[in-house]
């Protein structure tokens, strides 16, 4: 019995062990998220994870990925993928348990496919440290990142943020990159069309593309411009 209650101890004791040392872990690779109410990110989980493909078999790893200010992307750019993503971004914490609900109405409404349930900044968390994984622990840490991006920056500076990184194609992220490899302008000439097409690829990124053939992303393309229309109160927020 003795030798029995000795090894438990000892399993307890490595098992506490394990969890300070992944704790311990966590903690140091945890990502420094105030920084980036002033700093731009050097790279981004996602693009490191494409990068990733085409080095294992050799190939040169070739990534369009440009910078652009908040003042330089185009307000209709900025309403199109708020209608699109998260419609409710400028008045939740974080989180839209409603926003679930109304994607289902507005998906009904447009006889289309919902838009993401997931809000920008959410989906900002993911795209910058975390993976499309969706087990628990990577659910987990999206959403403690998720509340200290709502708490240490501006929702403009999350907006801003969101259209830099985000995936508008293989290879392409950011609405720089986006406009220039679309439409060949600057992502500040980007009209209310041209917008609703970019915004439009967001759910799938590696098969849509503006101009795209797809019934499916034509659908999508003019619920998007439906719901810009009904949106008109979204220009004195961003």
């Amino acid at each position: 019995m003795r030798r029995r209650r000795g090894w438990a101890g000892r399993l307890v004791a490595l098992v506490l062990l394990a969890a300070a040392i992944w704790i311990g872990v966590e903690i140091w690779r945890w990502p420094a998220v105030g920084r980036l109410a002033t700093e731009r990110p050097a790279t981004t989980a996602f693009i490191e994870r494409y990068r990733a493909q085409p080095r294992a078999t050799g190939r040169p790893a070739r990534v369009a990925w440009t910078w652009t200010p908040y003042p330089a992307i185009s307000p209709a750019l900025k309403r199109a993928v708020l209608v699109a993503e998260d419609i409710g971004f400028f008045t939740h914490h974080g989180f839209a348990l409603a926003e679930m609900q109304n994607a289902l109405e507005d998906a009904l409404r447009d006889r289309e496919l919902p838009r993401g349930a997931s809000t920008i900044t959410q989906q900002l968390a993911k795209n910058l440290w975390l993976s499309p994984s969706r087990n628990p622990l990577r659910k987990a840490r999206e959403a403690l990142l998720t509340w200290q991006l709502e708490r240490a920056l501006s929702k403009r500076r999350i907006l801003e943020l969101y259209l830099n990184v985000v995936e508008f194609g293989p290879g392409i992220y950011g609405a720089g990159a986006a406009s220039q490899r679309y439409f060949g302008k600057a992502p500040a000439d980007l009209d209310e069309g041209e917008a609703a097409q970019l915004a439009a690829v967001l759910p799938s990124p590696a098969s849509w593309r503006p101009g795209s053939p797809s019934p499916a992303y034509r659908r999508r393309v003019a619920a998007i411009q439906r719901r810009m229309e009904r949106a008109a109160f979204l220009w004195k927020l961003i």
